[in-house]
Protein backbone atom coordinates (compact mmCIF):
# COMPACT_ATOMS: atom_id res chain seq x y z
CA UNK A 1 0.00 0.00 0.00
CA UNK A 2 1.40 3.42 -0.91
CA UNK A 3 0.74 6.64 0.96
CA UNK A 4 -1.92 7.92 -1.46
CA UNK A 5 -3.76 4.61 -1.23
CA UNK A 6 -3.38 5.05 2.51
CA UNK A 7 -5.75 8.01 2.32
CA UNK A 8 -8.53 5.65 1.32
CA UNK A 9 -7.48 2.99 3.79
CA UNK A 10 -8.25 5.42 6.59
CA UNK A 11 -11.30 7.50 5.68
CA UNK A 12 -12.40 4.87 3.17
CA UNK A 13 -16.00 5.17 2.06
CA UNK A 14 -18.04 2.70 4.08
CA UNK A 15 -21.66 3.72 3.78
CA UNK A 16 -20.49 7.26 3.00
CA UNK A 17 -23.05 10.02 2.79
CA UNK A 18 -23.85 10.54 -0.89
CA UNK A 19 -26.40 12.99 -2.24
CA UNK A 20 -27.60 14.47 -5.51
CA UNK A 21 -28.76 18.06 -5.14
CA UNK A 22 -31.10 19.63 -7.72
CA UNK A 23 -31.09 23.39 -7.35
CA UNK A 24 -32.60 26.46 -8.97
CA UNK A 25 -31.52 29.99 -7.93
CA UNK A 26 -31.61 31.50 -5.47
CA UNK A 27 -30.10 28.78 -3.30
CA UNK A 28 -27.42 28.56 -0.64
CA UNK A 29 -26.38 25.80 1.80
CA UNK A 30 -24.17 26.34 4.82
CA UNK A 31 -22.32 23.09 5.54
CA UNK A 32 -21.47 22.60 9.21
CA UNK A 33 -21.27 18.80 9.26
CA UNK A 34 -17.64 18.82 10.50
CA UNK A 35 -16.70 16.07 8.02
CA UNK A 36 -12.92 15.79 7.49
CA UNK A 37 -13.22 15.37 3.73
CA UNK A 38 -15.96 16.07 1.18
CA UNK A 39 -16.06 15.68 -2.61
CA UNK A 40 -18.36 17.96 -4.62
CA UNK A 41 -18.87 17.36 -8.35
CA UNK A 42 -20.96 19.48 -10.72
CA UNK A 43 -23.01 17.33 -13.09
CA UNK A 44 -24.36 20.37 -14.90
CA UNK A 45 -24.81 24.05 -14.23
CA UNK A 46 -22.55 25.98 -11.90
CA UNK A 47 -22.06 26.75 -8.23
CA UNK A 48 -19.92 28.83 -5.91
CA UNK A 49 -18.02 27.14 -3.13
CA UNK A 50 -17.03 29.43 -0.27
CA UNK A 51 -14.74 27.84 2.37
CA UNK A 52 -14.21 29.53 5.71
CA UNK A 53 -10.44 29.38 5.12
CA UNK A 54 -10.12 30.21 1.41
CA UNK A 55 -11.43 32.46 -1.33
CA UNK A 56 -14.75 31.78 -3.06
CA UNK A 57 -14.38 29.61 -6.16
CA UNK A 58 -16.80 29.13 -9.04
CA UNK A 59 -17.38 25.53 -10.17
CA UNK A 60 -18.64 24.67 -13.65
CA UNK A 61 -20.00 21.54 -15.28
CA UNK A 62 -17.63 18.59 -14.74
CA UNK A 63 -15.49 20.33 -12.14
CA UNK A 64 -14.63 18.45 -8.94
CA UNK A 65 -13.86 20.10 -5.60
CA UNK A 66 -12.33 18.49 -2.51
CA UNK A 67 -13.06 20.30 0.74
CA UNK A 68 -10.93 19.63 3.80
CA UNK A 69 -12.86 19.90 7.05
CA UNK A 70 -13.91 20.30 9.69
CA UNK A 71 -14.30 24.06 9.08
CA UNK A 72 -17.69 25.13 7.67
CA UNK A 73 -18.20 26.18 4.07
CA UNK A 74 -21.03 27.41 1.86
CA UNK A 75 -22.23 26.14 -1.52
CA UNK A 76 -24.47 28.58 -3.34
CA UNK A 77 -25.63 29.96 -6.67
CA UNK A 78 -23.89 33.21 -5.73
CA UNK A 79 -21.59 34.09 -2.81
CA UNK A 80 -24.01 36.88 -1.86
CA UNK A 81 -27.04 34.57 -1.50
CA UNK A 82 -27.81 34.10 2.21
CA UNK A 83 -27.97 30.47 3.42
CA UNK A 84 -31.41 28.85 3.31
CA UNK A 85 -30.26 25.45 4.58
CA UNK A 86 -27.77 24.51 7.30
CA UNK A 87 -26.31 20.98 7.25
CA UNK A 88 -25.26 19.80 10.72
CA UNK A 89 -23.26 16.73 11.88
CA UNK A 90 -25.08 13.54 11.00
CA UNK A 91 -26.42 15.35 7.90
CA UNK A 92 -29.32 16.85 9.83
CA UNK A 93 -30.72 19.77 7.85
CA UNK A 94 -32.35 22.86 9.30
CA UNK A 95 -33.30 26.38 8.38
CA UNK A 96 -30.86 29.06 9.59
CA UNK A 97 -33.10 29.61 12.62
CA UNK A 98 -32.95 25.91 13.57
CA UNK A 99 -36.19 24.43 12.20
CA UNK A 100 -35.81 20.90 10.81
CA UNK A 101 -36.18 20.53 7.05
CA UNK A 102 -37.88 17.52 5.50
CA UNK A 103 -39.65 18.61 2.33
CA UNK A 104 -36.44 19.13 0.33
CA UNK A 105 -35.65 15.42 0.55
CA UNK A 106 -38.53 14.25 -1.64
CA UNK A 107 -37.10 14.34 -5.16
CA UNK A 108 -36.09 10.68 -5.51
CA UNK A 109 -33.45 8.22 -4.39
CA UNK A 110 -30.55 10.06 -2.67
CA UNK A 111 -31.88 13.29 -4.20
CA UNK A 112 -33.05 16.54 -2.71
CA UNK A 113 -33.36 20.16 -3.77
CA UNK A 114 -35.74 23.03 -4.28
CA UNK A 115 -37.40 21.71 -7.42
CA UNK A 116 -37.17 18.98 -10.07
CA UNK A 117 -36.41 21.40 -12.94
CA UNK A 118 -32.97 22.25 -11.65
CA UNK A 119 -30.50 24.58 -13.31
CA UNK A 120 -27.65 23.06 -11.26
CA UNK A 121 -27.13 19.41 -10.26
CA UNK A 122 -24.44 18.61 -7.70
CA UNK A 123 -23.10 15.33 -6.38
CA UNK A 124 -21.76 15.39 -2.82
CA UNK A 125 -19.83 12.58 -1.16
CA UNK A 126 -18.81 12.94 2.47
CA UNK A 127 -16.20 10.94 4.40
CA UNK A 128 -17.43 11.20 8.00
CA UNK A 129 -14.38 9.76 9.83
CA UNK A 130 -10.77 10.94 9.79
CA UNK A 131 -8.51 7.89 9.60
CA UNK A 132 -4.97 8.09 10.91
CA UNK A 133 -3.41 6.56 7.80
CA UNK A 134 -4.61 9.53 5.76
CA UNK A 135 -3.34 12.11 8.22
CA UNK A 136 -0.16 12.89 6.27
CA UNK A 137 -2.17 13.56 3.13
CA UNK A 138 -5.11 15.34 4.75
CA UNK A 139 -2.78 17.65 6.62
CA UNK A 140 -1.04 18.47 3.34
CA UNK A 141 -4.23 19.54 1.58
CA UNK A 142 -5.36 23.16 1.42
CA UNK A 143 -8.88 24.04 2.52
CA UNK A 144 -10.12 23.66 -1.05
CA UNK A 145 -8.81 21.71 -4.04
CA UNK A 146 -10.48 22.20 -7.42
CA UNK A 147 -9.86 19.98 -10.43
CA UNK A 148 -11.40 21.63 -13.52
CA UNK A 149 -13.05 19.46 -16.13
CA UNK A 150 -10.73 20.90 -18.78
CA UNK A 151 -7.64 19.52 -17.04
CA UNK A 152 -8.58 15.85 -17.02
CA UNK A 153 -10.59 13.34 -19.03
CA UNK A 154 -12.51 11.21 -16.52
CA UNK A 155 -15.76 9.26 -16.89
CA UNK A 156 -16.24 9.08 -13.12
CA UNK A 157 -18.54 12.09 -12.60
CA UNK A 158 -21.17 10.99 -15.14
CA UNK A 159 -20.86 7.38 -13.94
CA UNK A 160 -21.44 8.40 -10.32
CA UNK A 161 -24.36 10.58 -11.44
CA UNK A 162 -25.94 7.55 -13.10
CA UNK A 163 -25.38 5.20 -10.17
CA UNK A 164 -26.34 7.53 -7.31
CA UNK A 165 -30.05 7.40 -8.16
CA UNK A 166 -30.21 3.60 -8.31
CA UNK A 167 -31.52 1.53 -5.42
CA UNK A 168 -30.34 -1.93 -6.51
CA UNK A 169 -29.01 -4.62 -4.14
CA UNK A 170 -25.45 -3.81 -3.12
CA UNK A 171 -25.75 -0.28 -4.45
CA UNK A 172 -24.21 1.27 -1.35
CA UNK A 173 -20.99 -0.69 -1.90
CA UNK A 174 -20.93 0.35 -5.57
CA UNK A 175 -21.29 4.00 -4.63
CA UNK A 176 -18.61 3.76 -1.94
CA UNK A 177 -16.10 2.42 -4.44
CA UNK A 178 -17.02 4.99 -7.09
CA UNK A 179 -16.57 7.77 -4.55
CA UNK A 180 -13.14 6.37 -3.63
CA UNK A 181 -12.17 6.24 -7.30
CA UNK A 182 -13.30 9.81 -7.91
CA UNK A 183 -11.43 11.10 -4.88
CA UNK A 184 -8.15 9.34 -5.60
CA UNK A 185 -8.25 10.25 -9.31
CA UNK A 186 -8.92 13.91 -8.51
CA UNK A 187 -6.14 14.03 -5.91
CA UNK A 188 -3.62 12.45 -8.26
CA UNK A 189 -4.56 14.90 -11.00
CA UNK A 190 -4.23 17.86 -8.65
CA UNK A 191 -0.93 16.75 -7.11
CA UNK A 192 0.57 16.25 -10.57
CA UNK A 193 -0.32 19.76 -11.72
CA UNK A 194 2.56 22.28 -12.00
CA UNK A 195 2.65 24.47 -8.92
CA UNK A 196 0.52 22.18 -6.75
CA UNK A 197 1.71 22.08 -3.16
CA UNK A 198 2.12 18.31 -3.10
CA UNK A 199 3.70 16.94 0.09
CA UNK A 200 7.37 16.05 -0.07
CA UNK A 201 6.78 12.29 0.25
CA UNK A 202 4.42 12.40 -2.75
CA UNK A 203 6.95 14.21 -4.94
CA UNK A 204 9.62 11.76 -3.76
CA UNK A 205 7.72 8.93 -5.41
CA UNK A 206 9.04 10.16 -8.76
CA UNK A 207 12.65 9.65 -7.66
CA UNK A 208 13.96 6.29 -8.93
CA UNK A 209 15.77 5.53 -5.66
CA UNK A 210 13.67 7.15 -2.92
CA UNK A 211 10.41 6.27 -4.67
CA UNK A 212 11.39 2.61 -4.65
CA UNK A 213 12.39 2.80 -1.00
CA UNK A 214 9.04 4.37 -0.09
CA UNK A 215 7.16 1.62 -1.92
CA UNK A 216 9.14 -1.03 -0.06
CA UNK A 217 8.31 0.54 3.31
CA UNK A 218 4.64 1.04 2.46
CA UNK A 219 4.06 -2.41 1.07
CA UNK A 220 5.82 -4.31 3.88
CA UNK A 221 5.82 -2.21 7.07
CA UNK A 222 6.10 -5.28 9.32
CA UNK A 223 9.48 -6.26 7.93
CA UNK A 224 12.39 -5.54 10.35
CA UNK A 225 13.78 -2.79 8.16
CA UNK A 226 17.14 -1.11 8.74
CA UNK A 227 18.77 1.58 6.67
CA UNK A 228 21.21 -1.11 5.51
CA UNK A 229 18.50 -3.52 4.30
CA UNK A 230 16.58 -0.71 2.65
CA UNK A 231 19.73 0.54 0.92
CA UNK A 232 20.50 -2.98 -0.29
CA UNK A 233 17.00 -3.21 -1.72
CA UNK A 234 17.45 -0.09 -3.82
CA UNK A 235 21.08 -0.76 -4.69
CA UNK A 236 22.95 2.15 -3.11
CA UNK A 237 24.99 2.70 0.06
CA UNK A 238 23.42 3.42 3.44
CA UNK A 239 24.90 6.91 3.57
CA UNK A 240 23.73 7.77 0.07
CA UNK A 241 20.21 6.53 0.76
CA UNK A 242 19.97 8.36 4.08
CA UNK A 243 21.07 11.66 2.46
CA UNK A 244 18.82 11.32 -0.56
CA UNK A 245 15.78 10.12 1.40
CA UNK A 246 16.07 12.86 4.03
CA UNK A 247 16.62 15.52 1.40
CA UNK A 248 13.53 14.57 -0.60
CA UNK A 249 11.12 13.38 2.10
CA UNK A 250 12.17 15.71 4.87
CA UNK A 251 12.99 13.07 7.48
CA UNK A 252 15.28 10.00 7.72
CA UNK A 253 14.03 6.61 6.48
CA UNK A 254 13.54 5.03 9.91
CA UNK A 255 11.77 8.10 11.26
CA UNK A 256 9.39 7.99 8.29
CA UNK A 257 8.83 4.27 8.82
CA UNK A 258 7.94 4.82 12.47
CA UNK A 259 5.32 7.40 11.53
CA UNK A 260 3.88 5.14 8.85
CA UNK A 261 3.70 2.13 11.19
CA UNK A 262 1.98 4.11 13.94
CA UNK A 263 -0.50 5.63 11.52
CA UNK A 264 -1.34 2.16 10.28
CA UNK A 265 -1.67 0.94 13.86
CA UNK A 266 -4.01 3.80 14.77
CA UNK A 267 -6.30 2.78 11.92
CA UNK A 268 -6.09 -0.98 12.50
CA UNK A 269 -6.94 -0.57 16.18
CA UNK A 270 -10.37 0.72 15.15
CA UNK A 271 -11.26 -2.56 13.46
CA UNK A 272 -13.75 -4.78 15.35
CA UNK A 273 -12.00 -7.34 17.53
CA UNK A 274 -8.55 -5.83 17.06
CA UNK A 275 -6.04 -6.38 19.85
CA UNK A 276 -2.90 -4.39 20.54
CA UNK A 277 -0.77 -7.52 20.21
CA UNK A 278 -2.20 -8.50 16.82
CA UNK A 279 -1.86 -4.99 15.48
CA UNK A 280 1.71 -4.77 16.79
CA UNK A 281 2.69 -7.82 14.76
CA UNK A 282 1.02 -6.45 11.61
CA UNK A 283 2.93 -3.18 11.72
CA UNK A 284 6.35 -4.46 12.77
CA UNK A 285 6.46 -4.18 16.55
CA UNK A 286 7.64 -7.17 18.55
CA UNK A 287 5.12 -6.87 21.35
CA UNK A 288 2.04 -5.00 22.50
CA UNK A 289 4.24 -3.21 25.05
CA UNK A 290 6.60 -1.93 22.36
CA UNK A 291 3.70 -0.66 20.24
CA UNK A 292 1.97 0.92 23.24
CA UNK A 293 5.11 2.80 24.25
CA UNK A 294 5.75 4.09 20.74
CA UNK A 295 2.09 4.94 20.23
CA UNK A 296 1.94 7.00 23.42
CA UNK A 297 5.11 8.87 22.51
CA UNK A 298 3.65 9.82 19.13
CA UNK A 299 0.00 10.48 19.98
CA UNK A 300 0.07 11.20 23.71
CA UNK A 301 -2.46 8.46 24.52
CA UNK A 302 -2.35 4.68 24.84
CA UNK A 303 -3.78 2.50 22.07
CA UNK A 304 -6.78 1.70 24.28
CA UNK A 305 -7.47 5.37 24.94
CA UNK A 306 -7.21 6.01 21.21
CA UNK A 307 -9.85 3.32 20.53
CA UNK A 308 -12.13 4.68 23.25
CA UNK A 309 -11.92 8.20 21.81
CA UNK A 310 -12.74 6.87 18.34
CA UNK A 311 -15.80 4.91 19.47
Amino acid sequence: MDAVTGLLDGPRARGAFLLRSMLTPPWSMLIRDEAPLTVVAVVHGDAWLVPAEAAATRLGTGDVAIVRGPAPYTVADDPATPPQVVVHPGQRCTTPDGQDLYEMARLGVRTWGNGPDARTVLLTGTYPVRGAVGRRLLDALPALVVVPRASWDSPLVPLLATEIVKDDPGQEAVLDRLLDLLLIAALREWFDRPGAAAPAWYRAYADPVVGRALRMLHHDPARPWTVASLAAGVGISRAALARRFTGLVGEPPMSYLTGWRLALAADLLREPGATVGAVARRVGYGSSFALSAAFKRRYGVSPRQHVDRSA
